[in-house]
């Protein structure tokens, strides 16, 4: 036997045997890659992302769409439905033509007084005109709104605060802030931005009324403590006008006592001094005229020696018939007036 007697090849398995699946695999992914593509550029979408891959794409009603191509707002504007831009290069925005609410929330102001204040929300109903939406796009960008209600409510609703006092703003012309905004704004708007139209301007009053429930309850409060401070000072003025009325009873009594003890001395002073008039009336005669005459010259220390001293003697005898014939006249008058 030839040891060197070659062997029977032994069979191998095919190489490559995977080489058709990879394949398949490859393929795959990029018909898949493809449908995205396509699906992406073809079929409409409202993402901001997709608006700038997709060729087809939808405006929806209520809005018109604009274009920008390289950052330049072009002149073009589109009514809602289908339409077709460049991919890549023409990106395209959906602006609202017709009634839109925007909502700023959160407003703080101070009042004239120093109090700080927040209003909760402000609703701003608004409109933009179709043949304006160029030129305001073009001088505001799409955010318009930030310029001319947001940012612009914010300034009018601080204007308006710190020119009213806290009791101003959410009690006595509460009602009129919504007026004065829309006022403000549509004039600005109409001045600046005219295609922007404001509607009404409505202001949340749930804030307003729970300030208005406890202005109500502080003024109830003041009232109730005036009231009790009112009663006070009149129980006061009371006792103080019974304390003058008693004071003056008491001088009117003690008035009375003195007027009626000083009456009574000068009715007795009156009867004295007549009393005593009458007596004097009564000692009036010669004789009683004469013994004072006499009792005169006695107590006279010097004597006087002459030839005129009878003379004198006579001179006072004949002063003494006077007064004798005086007091005969005076008491027959009296018994004439009796």
């Amino acid at each position: 036997m030839d040891t060197h007697q070659p062997r029977p090849a032994t069979p191998q398995p095919p190489q490559g045997g995977g080489g058709g699946g990879g394949g398949f695999s490859a393929i795959l992914t990029v018909f898949l890659s493809f449908i995205a593509i396509i699906a992406m550029i073809v079929i409409p979408s409202s993402s901001t992302f997709r608006n700038g891959f997709s060729i087809l794409h939808q405006v929806p009603e209520g809005h018109v769409g604009v274009y920008w191509r390289g950052g330049a707002l072009l002149n073009t504007i589109t009514d809602p439905g289908f339409h077709l831009k460049l991919p890549f290069i023409t990106h395209y925005e959906p602006v609202q033509v017709t009634l839109q609410t925007d909502q700023v929330r959160d407003i703080p102001c101070g009042t004239k007084g120093g109090v700080m204040i927040n209003f909760e929300k402000i609703e701003v109903v608004n409109r933009l005109h179709k043949d304006y939406v160029h030129d305001t796009l073009l001088n505001y960008g799409v955010q318009y709104d930030n310029t001319w209600i947001y940012d612009k409510i914010h300034h009018e609703i601080n204007q308006f605060c710190s020119s009213h006092s806290l009791q101003q703003v959410y009690i006595d012309v509460f009602d009129q802030i919504d007026e004065k905004m829309k006022d403000a704004l549509q004039g600005d708007c109409t001045r600046y931005a005219p295609g922007i139209e404001i509607i009404s301007v409505l202001i949340a009053i749930e804030k307003q009324r729970v300030v208005e429930k406890e202005a109500e309850t502080n003024k109830k409060m003041a009232i109730s403590e005036a009231e009790k401070v009112a009663n006070v000072s009149k129980i006061l003025m009371e006792q103080k006008l019974m304390e003058k009325d008693s004071v003056r009873k008491q001088q009117e009594i003690e008035n009375q006592i003195y007027m009626a003890r000083e009456k009574s001395l000068a009715d007795a002073d009156f009867y004295r001094l007549l009393k005593e008039a009458e007596a004097n009336k009564l000692k009036l005669t010669p004789q009683f005229l004469e013994l004072k005459f006499i009792e005169a010259i006695a107590d006279n220390t010097k004597i006087f020696f002459g030839e005129k001293i009878p003379n004198m003697f006579l001179d006072q005898r004949l002063l003494g018939n006077f007064l004798q014939q005086l007091s005969r006249n005076v008491s027959e008058e009296e018994k004439s007036t009796a």
